[in-house]
């Protein structure tokens, strides 16, 4: 049975493991990239207005006989919007990725992913609470390098921001509506887990954050499920026009991955077309000023 180290882009693009599976290879791994909603609190209504968002990441993987690559970028458009359904407010995400990865040092191969179409609800409890209902739709995708099929993607979120805190949890589900591709591939559904808990400093913001991620039960004889628990730490800083954050993670387990990872990420942040009044004052992201409690 043949191991090897691969990505495989979706909304998020999630870098993978393939195993063999009676002779052949099928790729395995979330839609949405484990790790990409860190730092970002998904549970909570947006200040109303556009966003413009890029999330790259650098990530090496220790497979033998030599490290596997993989950069995944995530550029993103987000409207909150002025309208709310059943008291929650409306918002629309489009994510369109491009990913470019090296197998154990062979030569680089790279492309786009697929385009992610998604709605949400958010709704501010008070007290500095929020929780959200994310349902998207991966688009189908024509590439050997990058996933094909159409998924659907549930995201459901919770966040505290007050008091100068900011804690998320948010669990995606994805599920497949194929599960193999034209050519074989192995697209199982899969949960993601993503937690973030940091502290604003005047501008800066800076905690701990973890993620992990499990492909769910196939019928099919030999498949092997793969999944990785990773932690690291955030720093973010607001520059005004725009806000930064940094995190680095590191595996500290993974199932059938062929070996663990270390990843680098950088999140750029530029609101337009903003509610000022909404904004929370030295925002290290996307903040609402109620979440402090006023």
């Amino acid at each position: 049975m043949k191991h090897r180290a691969a990505v495989i882009a979706r909304l998020g693009l999630a870098l993978s493991g393939v195993c063999g599976l009676g002779g052949t290879a099928a790729y395995a791994a979330s839609a949405a990239q484990p790790g990409q909603t860190v730092g970002v609190p998904f549970g909570a209504p947006f200040p109303k207005g556009f966003y413009a968002v890029n999330l790259s990441s650098f990530g090496v993987r220790e497979t033998a006989p030599l490290d596997s690559e993989s950069n995944v970028n995530l550029p993103t458009l987000l409207w909150a919007t002025p309208f709310s359904v059943l008291g929650g407010q409306v918002q629309f995400v489009f994510v369109a990725p491009i990913a470019a990865s090296s197998v154990r040092g062979a030569p680089y191969n790279s492309g786009w992913g697929q385009p992610l179409l998604a709605g949400q609800l958010a709704w501010d409890l008070g007290d500095g609470v929020g929780v959200s209902y994310l349902l998207g739709g991966y688009l189908p995708w024509e590439t050997r390098f990058l996933t094909q099929s159409a998924s659907l993607s549930h995201r459901f979120a919770i966040t505290y921001a007050a008091n100068d805190w900011a804690i998320t949890a948010n669990l995606l589900y994805g599920h497949m509506l194929e599960t193999r591709s034209p050519n074989g591939v192995l697209y199982p559904d899969y949960l993601n887990l993503d937690v973030t808990l940091t502290k604003k400093f005047g501008k800066w913001q800076v905690g701990p954050v973890a993620f992990g991620s499990t492909d769910l039960k196939t019928n099919v004889v030999g498949y092997r499920q793969q999944g990785q628990i990773a932690v690291g730490g955030l720093v973010g800083y607001n520059f005004g026009f725009m806000n930064v954050q940094a995190y680095v993670t590191r595996d500290v387990a993974e199932r059938n991955y062929g070996g663990k990872e270390t990843r680098g990420w950088l999140r750029v942040v530029v609101p337009f077309l903003q509610d000022k009044g909404e904004a929370q004052p030295n925002r290290t992201l996307i903040t609402r000023r109620q979440a402090e409690g006023r």
